[in-house]
């Protein structure tokens, strides 16, 4: 079969959101009656991948997507590339920009004849695509925390002890997940650092990437050290083959097989080999500056702690906090410890509290995550929260340094003591005040969660602020006036109707001439209807007559056919007019008005208002939604 468009979705998560994307255009392109197939990159891998064949023969490919996908096959294609979100919420819009062919042609080089994002500079095509990268790392890198965390956790429940054979408590069956929990825990810088190399030098960046990230973890940089060494090794990579692209074709598997590897892994080992020895020296300066603060006042030194332990989750100076707490507990000093279990315990519990008091606000995978770190959380497994911190550092990691702070000053406060170098929960039979360390820890991780609830909140919001921005360049309260809406005419079909608005349009000093006008509206009803839902019609055109992007409003005396959605006859139109070459203009408007068209108790408001200007308020204000 042959497929005029082609689609590609995926998310960093690969779970909800690509899919979501891959139903909306599928729907949008057969409301347009338009065949289309959709490439998904999820956790199960690829699926319904395309053929060569297929390709060659697509007229546009749709790529709503924010993880890598192999685009160098569209060379020559003409490619529309944005985020899933875009997919999920603006399908029709991308479906109308496709047949519009007003769309650039990809090289395989990685250049274009076009921005793919017309209002998109390139510092937001830098962060997007170091956020992309980011997050292929860090999509891979969760199964492991997850199944790691939970197989570690589990063991625990056996005795704080029990995977040591030494020990009373010791369970082999226990000491097995445990062991086998930790493997996988072990595996996730090497696989944050590999996946991350992956997404910027496709297959040979996976290898480099592995090895840097495995000398990350030997030399206790942490999650951080992987993140280094995955953008070095996707980086070395990138420099490799620019030095090694006049090597004859013949050379190609010699190239993949022998030459990027070796010289990878010799530039990328060496490189992270020799970033590790500073990080090294300053985590050790940092459990000698620490261990001064143990008898400190309880406020600067929990603090210290709860900043410390909140900050790399996991990394090196995390475990600057935790190693000193474990090695002051081999002197019997078990107050420093319980905060810096407190402040370990706080961020995971931190993400399960935001995704409960901000669920909406948050994706299905990020919800799942969030749920699951209460049982991270509570087995002190910190790193259930670095997949919500990688993807805004700047603001969740200081928002979790305040909740591991409050969590560990209240815990010194309170003079609890935690003899136990790990377990969470599980060792509050031996914990002295252990309600009260409880109390601290759920006080730390409610402010955090609450914090991050109102911070994902405003983030949605302001994304959604700047999308709208985007789309609608001209101020929308110049689009509409009185003198534009006409109600109660008497019109009898569509024919009518649309030369009603051409007429109206040049009386109006909208456009000057009125026959172009009217065969610009007709053609586009010939394109397929314009008639929506609830007897609404919003028939538009993009002509060189038309002189600046207006509306013109026209309800009429009684229904008529004007195909719909729900086969409903019409009895409001909205007419959207803008000049020719801004075609994407009443694409915008039309993006933002349809929005709140679905909407049955403004569609309602809208019909049954009886003037002018209640009309004008409520269709400017459907637009700025």
């Amino acid at each position: 079969m042959t497929y005029r468009f082609l689609g590609v979705t995926g998310c960093p998560t690969g779970i909800a959101h690509t899919f979501m994307a891959a139903e909306a255009l599928e729907n949008a392109a057969k409301e347009k009656g338009i065949s289309i197939k959709v490439e998904t990159h999820g956790q199960r891998g690829t699926e319904n991948q395309f053929t060569a064949q297929e390709i060659q023969e697509a007229e546009v490919i749709i790529i709503a997507a924010d993880k890598n996908v192999d685009i160098d096959r569209f060379h020559g294609k003409k490619v529309i590339n944005v985020s899933v979100s875009k997919g999920i919420k603006n399908p029709e819009e991308l479906i109308e920009r496709a047949l519009s062919g007003d769309v650039p042609v990809y090289k395989g080089t990685g250049e274009s004849t076009a921005s793919t994002e017309n209002n998109r500079p390139d510092s937001v095509n830098l962060w997007h695509k170091i956020y992309v990268h980011l997050m292929n790392g860090v999509s891979h890198m969760l199964p492991f925390v997850v199944a790691g965390g939970v197989m570690v956790a589990i063991s625990f429940m056996f005795g704080i002890y029990s995977a040591d054979p030494e020990s009373s408590q010791y369970n082999e069956i226990a000491a097995i997940m445990n062991t086998v929990g930790g493997l996988a825990m072990g595996l996730m810088v090497p696989v944050l650092s590999a996946y991350i190399a992956q997404s910027i030098g496709n297959r040979p960046g996976l290898v480099i990437g592995f090895i840097v990230g495995m000398i990350a973890d030997t030399n206790g940089t942490g999650f951080l050290g992987g993140i280094v060494g995955g953008f070095l090794a996707g980086g070395i990579i990138l420099l490799l083959n620019y030095l090694l692209k006049r090597l004859p074709k013949s050379l190609d598997g010699l190239k993949a097989i022998f030459l990027l590897p070796v010289f990878g892994i010799f530039l990328g080992g060496f490189s992270m080999w020799y970033l590790s020895v500073p990080m090294e020296a300053i985590n050790q300066g940092m459990m000698d500056f620490l261990a001064g603060f143990q008898d400190s006042n309880p406020l600067l030194l929990g603090l210290i702690v709860g900043i410390m332990s909140a900050f790399d989750m996991g990394g090196p100076v995390n475990k600057a906090a935790y190693v000193t707490g474990t090695a002051l507990l081999a002197q019997g000093n078990h107050f420093f410890m319980a905060g810096v279990s407190a402040a370990c315990i706080v961020p995971p519990l931190a993400t399960g509290f935001a995704v409960l008091f901000a669920r909406r606000f948050y994706s299905q995978s990020e919800t799942s995550a969030g749920y699951v770190n209460f049982l991270l959380g509570s087995t002190h497994i910190t790193e259930g929260a670095i997949p919500f911190a990688a993807k805004r550092p700047l603001t969740i990691i200081p928002i979790l340094m305040v909740g591991s702070s409050i969590g560990a000053i209240l815990t010194y406060l309170f003079q609890v003591e935690v003899p136990a170098p790990h377990g969470g929960f599980i060792v509050l039979p031996v914990v002295t005040h252990a309600l009260y360390w409880v109390l601290a820890i759920l006080i730390g991780a409610v402010v955090a969660g609450l914090l991050m609830a109102f911070e994902q909140k405003r983030h949605q919001e302001k994304n959604k602020q700047e999308q709208t921005s985007a789309q609608t360049s001209k101020q929308v309260g110049q689009l509409l006036e009185s003198k534009q809406i006409f109600l109660q005419e008497k019109l009898n079909s569509k024919d009518d109707v649309l030369h009603f608005i051409a007429d109206k349009a040049v009386a109006l000093n909208i456009a000057d001439n009125a026959n172009e006008v009217y065969t610009g509206l007709q053609k586009r009803e010939q394109e397929g209807s314009t008639g929506m839902e609830n007897g609404i019609a919003i028939p538009h055109v993009a002509s060189s007559s038309v002189r600046e992007a207006k509306l013109i409003v026209v309800r009429l005396e009684q229904g008529m056919d004007w195909p719909a959605l729900d086969e409903q006859p019409t009895t409001f139109v909205i007419s959207i007019l803008v000049p020719e070459g801004n075609s994407n203009e009443h694409l915008d408007i039309l993006s933002n008005l349809s929005r709140r068209l679905v909407n049955q108790d403004f569609v309602d408001t809208l019909k049954q208002s009886q003037s002018e200007q209640k009309i004008k308020e409520l269709l400017i204000g459907g637009i700025e939604q």
